[in-house]
């Protein structure tokens, strides 16, 4: 369709020539540095963020606050802004309060987290409470429904769960997402609002791959990231013990799972990654 006739039909003449411009060296910079504070102290916010990265970037507390906003990041401690669900999503009860993970599949966890690379880019796992398994799990370089929905269906694609918590994020709150799980006749479970600690485990999850593997490389690229991530993520649930959970093959055993080596990750957006 002629540029004009784009026009015509009330879009804005000026946006039709507008490229997006991909974040600057620095702004990547400031992110990772972020996200590793963060990661290091997960109940620090902007303002003690912006405290530590002063002296090496001179950045004001608005840009720190900015770009936790952009990465999906707040300080894990009880606040009125901690998880925005949509105001039209239904929320469901938290389930967990004085469960323990008893048996196999009892309880999963999801959540959604920010991985530094050459174009910035978010990671949403499914982790198996009790059997310290990442059952699927997806990376994108934007916070679309897609991405969730990939990990989902390849956490699904091992086995079903009883109970299946997460935050009140948008995400999680979403029609598609929660049809998922209803048509599983699967229990669903949100934190609290406030509550940051009641999804601890994965948070947990996140300490460990950022600091065993994301935190010891420079990813050129979201392919890159994506193989070396799919690389740890194999390589600790094959290999790696588990206090009180025991060796891959044990878990494995005991709670009635597939091989391990049946996960599959996804890497959306495939026509805009390099």
């Amino acid at each position: 369709m002629p540029l004009k006739t784009q026009a015509d039909l009330g879009i804005s003449y000026s946006s039709l020539f507008y490229e997006p411009v991909p974040p600057s060296a620095r702004e990547l910079a400031i992110k990772r540095r972020i996200d590793e504070i963060y990661t290091a102290c997960p109940f620090y916010g902007s303002r003690k963020i912006a405290v530590q990265l002063r002296p090496e970037f001179g950045v004001a507390r608005p840009t720190v606050q900015a770009y936790m906003r952009e990465m999906g990041i707040f300080a894990l401690v009880p606040g009125p802004h901690t998880s925005k669900p949509a105001p039209q999503h239904q929320i469901y009860p938290y389930l967990l309060r004085n469960v323990t993970a008893a048996h196999p599949n009892h309880i999963w966890g999801i959540d959604i987290t920010y991985i530094a690379f050459s174009m910035g880019g978010c990671i949403s796992p499914q982790f198996w409470i009790g059997t310290r398994y990442a059952g699927g799990w997806a990376l994108s370089q934007t916070l679309e429904m897609e991405f969730v929905l990939s990990a989902v269906d390849n956490a699904l694609f091992q086995a079903k769960p009883e109970i299946w918590n997460s935050d009140q994020g948008s995400h999680f709150t979403s029609p598609k997402y929660l049809e998922r799980l209803q048509r599983e006749e699967i229990k669903i479970s949100m934190d609290g609002r406030g509550r940051a600690l009641d999804n601890i485990f994965t948070e947990r999850l996140w300490r460990t791959i950022k600091y065993e593997e994301v935190y010891l490389h420079e990813y050129a690229s979201p392919k890159e990231a994506y193989r070396q991530l799919a690389d740890y993520i194999r390589f600790t649930i094959l290999t790696v013990p588990h206090p009180g959970a025991g060796l891959p093959d044990a878990r494995a055993s005991a709670w009635g799972l597939q091989a391990p080596c049946t996960c599959r990750p996804t890497l959306t957006n495939h026509s805009t990654l390099n």
